[in-house]
């Protein structure tokens, strides 16, 4: 029977376990050695149910995505323990494979059973991006992967460490597959020792409050997140609304991919379906079905921004994925891409949400990472791998514009600085600004894209790209207009190129002194043009981000007068 609990101690313990996550978070940015868990925060921690591996708490200041999908990484690592009989205080099991545990073969998850007076209390996991696992391409965003065998090397979920000991076989391997050790070893100690400090911090929170009552506060918050969603859905009206968005390609064939939902409301329930979505393609934009679900979560946060990381906010909503869908891939279908599918799913959630409720909901936001990979040799021979993503324009909401190079809402993660990129890499950034004219217009327009343009300063070296919205812009909504399109181009001794596929390109050859250029796509505009003020229009004149010739053709002379 489960000890009741007071709303008091309820708060304080809800704090202090977040507080836990979110100190574990700490402890993997500050020791990792690759800038996208150190500057971009690419990682998260948690705690999770002892039976079903559920999120209990989840730290502020990982990905979002994770919540949904590091239950299904610790829901793999109890099946495996059941089956081999064999789970012991100090086991660490580890794991990338991205159709057990989500998302795609760079996040290396660690999962690790808490125990408490002898008897399983819970489970604490990492998962972290790490630099390079190996694969075809340098950083793993392989655009012309037809399995996961050609994006990276995939590990089964193996045991770490057995009884406290850590197996220096299993370390042995993941070292001889990847291209920078170094860094890996240090991801992974990080990690290593964030899981420790969820430990040390667990131990004092139940010899201060005891294990029951610890238990009885994880019960009531899972309750607790369950009440509160079936009451935001209370709130808005019983309906049906659908919304279709679409990917370039799927990198192989240049063709293009419906993503659709169907969203429907009745009472206190919510049904998410995704029936009419494009089936298994070649190319890695394929996601497995725990990403899926995990992106409907991140969705659905964002539509209401006061529900906490907790999985009993799922339990009124219904996510239903077709089989054979590129939501559903099996084993072994590439998904290395799986951003900016879930880029997409994320649209098409927001713009038929905001047909029943389009105060609660944005425009869409630029829709691509871009993530792009410079690798080569430096002259000593030593090998570098730059790996980044990229930022862009969100969308415009009833409240405000969009924010201007933001980075993509399927996370809190941060865009790399310049300053890092260019101290840890050979390469100088020719240009790093906003891109004038690429928010959707709109009384609130959207956020203005960004331009980057790299110049690498080695002798050669190979650059990849693996984007999206270069052929579908971002939309707007209720009204609003779209953003610009994502473009990509690359220089060569015969002047500047783009891709054939628009967003996506492997093996582009860069000597000294050539660049690449991302100019990323702006957000989508909310409501008419016709309703946008002309001393907002005047402001955006003023700072560059529309020229007076657009301004007047899209939004009438007016804004003129407001100028002078």
């Amino acid at each position: 029977m489960t000890e009741a609990i007071d709303p008091i101690t309820l708060a304080v313990l809800a704090g202090r376990m977040e507080q836990i996550a979110d100190e574990m978070d700490a402890t993997l940015f500050r020791a990792a050695f690759n800038p996208i868990i150190a500057e971009a925060h690419d990682a998260s921690h948690g705690l999770y149910h002892a039976a079903t591996g559920d999120t209990l708490v989840q730290g502020k200041s990982g990905l979002p995505i994770f919540v949904g999908v590091m239950s299904f990484a610790v829901k793999a690592a109890i099946d495996k323990a059941a089956e081999a009989g064999d789970l012991a205080d100090g086991d660490i099991y580890i794991f990338n494979d991205a159709h057990l545990g989500g998302t795609h073969l760079s996040d290396m998850r660690l999962v690790r059973p808490y125990f408490w007076d002898g008897e399983l209390f819970c489970y604490l996991a990492s998962v972290g991006h790490w630099h390079d696992v190996g694969g075809a391409v340098p950083g793993n965003y392989n655009p012309s992967a037809t399995d996961v065998f050609q994006e990276a090397f995939v590990l089964p979920l193996v045991k770490l460490a057995r009884g406290g000991e850590l197996q220096q076989d299993i370390i042995d391997i993941l070292m001889r597959n990847t291209r920078l050790p170094q860094s890996a070893m240090g991801d992974l100690n990080g990690q290593l020792g964030a899981l420790d400090l969820g430990a040390k911090r667990l131990d004092a929170l139940l010899n201060e409050y005891g294990a029951a009552t610890v238990k009885a506060a994880l019960n009531a918050l899972g309750d607790r997140a369950e009440t509160l969603m079936r009451a935001e859905l209370s709130s808005l009206p019983n309906g049906r609304w659908e919304a279709q968005d679409y990917l370039d390609n799927d990198g192989i064939t240049d063709k293009a991919l419906p993503i659709k939902v169907a969203l429907e409301i009745e009472g206190d329930r919510m049904v998410l379906d995704f029936t009419g979505t494009a089936s298994v393609v070649a190319g890695p934009v394929n996601i497995a079905l725990p990403t899926t679900v995990a992106t409907a979560y991140v969705a659905i946060k964002h539509i209401f921004p006061d529900l906490p990381a907790n999985a009993g906010v799922m339990r009124p909503i219904d996510v239903r994925v077709p089989e054979g869908s590129l939501l559903a891939a099996d084993f072994p279908a590439p998904v290395g891409g799986y951003t900016e599918t879930i880029l997409r799913m994320i649209d098409v959630i927001f713009s038929a949400a905001a047909k029943a409720a389009p105060d609660r909901v944005v425009a869409n936001a630029y829709g691509t990472i871009n993530a792009l990979s410079i690798a080569g040799k430096r002259a000593n021979g030593q090998p570098w791998v730059m790996f980044s993503f990229y930022g862009g324009g969100h969308g415009g909401s009833i409240e405000t514009d969009g924010l201007n190079h933001g980075n993509a809402p399927i996370s809190t993660a941060t865009i790399p600085p310049m300053e890092i990129l260019e101290a840890a890499y050979p390469v100088m950034f020719r240009q790093w600004a906003l891109r004038p004219g690429s928010a959707g217009v709109g009384r609130h327009r959207g956020g203005l894209g960004a331009i980057y343009e790299i110049e690498l300063l080695e002798e050669k070296a190979e650059a990849f790209l693996f984007g999206e919205r270069g052929r579908f812009p971002p939309q707007g909504i209720v009204g609003g207009g779209s953003g610009a399109m994502n473009a990509f181009h690359y220089e060569q001794a015969d002047g500047w190129h783009q891709p054939p596929l628009a967003s996506k390109m492997l093996g582009i050859k860069l000597v000294r002194g050539q660049a690449v250029r991302l100019e990323t796509p702006g957000g989508g505009g909310y409501g008419a043009a016709a309703d946008r003020s002309p001393e907002a229009v005047a402001r955006d004149v003023a700072l560059g981000y529309l020229s007076p010739d657009a301004a007047t053709a899209t939004y009438g002379p007016d804004w003129q007068e407001a100028a002078e």
